[in-house]
């Protein structure tokens, strides 16, 4: 991938409302003259065109004649990609922190139970903000309290335990449940595949859920592995409150019953390079399948991870240690792991309401080593694949969900901006709540509601 121009003599703003209106009435639509990155098989296209048929895409490549009948939109030399993947995100489920959020759960009866999927609101104001960044999906996943995950990213959730010790407010437990992916057009279906992971914290706040010690969560897991595979064999007898009594409740068991067969991945969050090397011990002698999340330290153990086709979601700002867990950061984390062969999925780092920044953090992950097509699919393609739904989204191939965003440059350039917004066909409105404040008061001249005058 290279650096790409603004598109020449175009008049941005008036283009795009043109392009939204034709995109939005059209059953087949075909973008032309497009530098396009596919994130898949196809890889880069200097001068290209994608057709769209009823919110999939049937073909990408260059030299295509667009279909008659097909709504034409002319890039102009444009950058098209793949929506954005956001990772780790707490969109549709958090609004203003303050007032709390769907992101967690604090009692003791359900843990590994808990759907994030109930609870899902895509009319959020923080998703059209998220949209601008180019992104049209998300892997929804609950907070690990305790266990951070991205960084800063859980201090802004407001449901980080910071405290150092036990809290009896806060203090996370043995799992935190289960994650969804998400597509965030407006006014459709939000979910496209729930239950697609299981988060659990470890490092220092998988010690808070344990009692305080990092080893006896280790204790705690296998003996909940163990419990759930003998309620799998004994389902009848325990049902008759005839088996033993086991430590998990029985909305717990049946959740877990997906990770102990190898089914649904364990996120394990994580910083400290020994306690990655710890959870892939536990992966492999549970024959469990792991996602390590935050990994601050992940370069350290990167050919462990490799061997394990283990993935690592990673924030690629985090440069400085904020804690004794995250001693190695450094801004060549995502390179070096890229550079071992570890699938590398890149996070925002700056908090869950400015999740739209990620394609800034893939541009720092390219100014310090990663290669601009592998950060592309640390934000497409590699999250897809993560968490099974590669088959929808994530890439640029005929067949997939035509989720795509028309760039006027680069767009890992800050100063480039969407002039298309595409989630399974359907033009997204180019605006959010911040741009229409903007808007309304940049006028002083401007008669003001009488609310302001009164």
């Amino acid at each position: 991938m290279t650096r790409f121009p603004h598109f020449p003599g175009m008049a941005l703003l008036a283009t795009a409302a043109l392009l939204v209106a034709g995109a939005a009435q059209a059953a087949t639509v075909a973008i032309t003259n497009a530098h396009i990155l596919t994130a898949g098989p196809a890889g880069e296209i200097a001068r290209g065109t994608v057709v769209i048929r009823d919110g999939k895409i049937v073909a990408v490549g260059a030299g295509l004649v667009p279909p008659a009948g097909a709504q034409v939109i002319d890039a102009r030399g444009g950058v098209v990609t793949p929506g954005f993947v956001a990772a780790n995100s707490r969109l549709g489920v958090l609004e203003i922190s303050s007032l709390g959020n769907d992101a967690s759960v604090r009692t003791p009866d359900i843990g590994a139970a808990f759907d994030v999927q109930y609870a899902l609101n895509t009319d959020s104001v923080v998703v059209p903000v998220a949209r601008l960044g180019g992104i049209t999906s998300a892997i929804v996943t609950p907070v690990a309290r305790g266990g951070g995950g991205g960084g800063e990213a859980d201090d802004e959730s407001g449901a980080s335990d910071t405290s150092g010790g036990p809290s009896s407010q806060n203090s996370p437990g043995l799992f935190a449940g289960r994650a969804a992916v998400i597509q965030l057009g407006k006014g459709q279906e939000p979910l496209v595949r729930a239950r697609v992971a299981m988060v659990t914290p470890f490092g220092r706040g998988g010690a808070l859920a344990a009692g305080g010690a990092r080893g006896a969560e280790y204790v705690l897991l296998h003996e909940a592995l163990a419990d759930v595979r003998a309620y799998m064999r004994n389902r009848a007898a325990y049902e008759r409150a005839a088996y033993r009594d086991l430590a998990l409740s029985r909305a717990d068991l049946e959740a877990l019953i997906p990770v102990a067969q190898g089914q649904m991945p364990l996120v394990a969050v994580a910083n400290k390079a020994s306690d990655i090397r710890a959870i892939l011990r536990l992966a492999k002698a549970e024959k469990i399948r792991v996602i390590i999340s935050g990994g601050a330290e992940a370069w350290r153990v990167a050919p462990e991870l490799a061997a394990a086709a283990t993935p690592v979601l990673i924030s690629s700002t985090t440069d400085r240690p904020a804690d004794l867990e995250t001693l190695g950061a450094t801004l060549e984390n995502a390179a070096r792991l890229e550079k071992a062969g570890v699938t590398v999925v890149i996070q925002t780092g700056g908090g869950d309401h400015r999740t739209h920044e990620m394609r800034y953090d893939a541009g720092t992950a390219v100014a310090n080593g990663m290669s601009p097509a592998g950060a592309l699919a640390a934000i497409t393609i590699n999250p897809a694949r993560v968490f099974g739904v590669a088959g929808r989204i994530g890439s640029l191939e005929p067949g997939k969900d035509a989720d795509l965003v028309l760039w006027s440059g680069d767009p890992f350039e800050p100063l480039s901006r969407p002039q298309l917004i595409l989630i399974r066909g359907e033009a997204q409105p180019l605006t959010s709540r911040q741009i229409e404040l903007r808007d309304r008061y940049k006028d002083l001249n401007r008669a003001y509601p009488p609310a302001y005058t009164h």
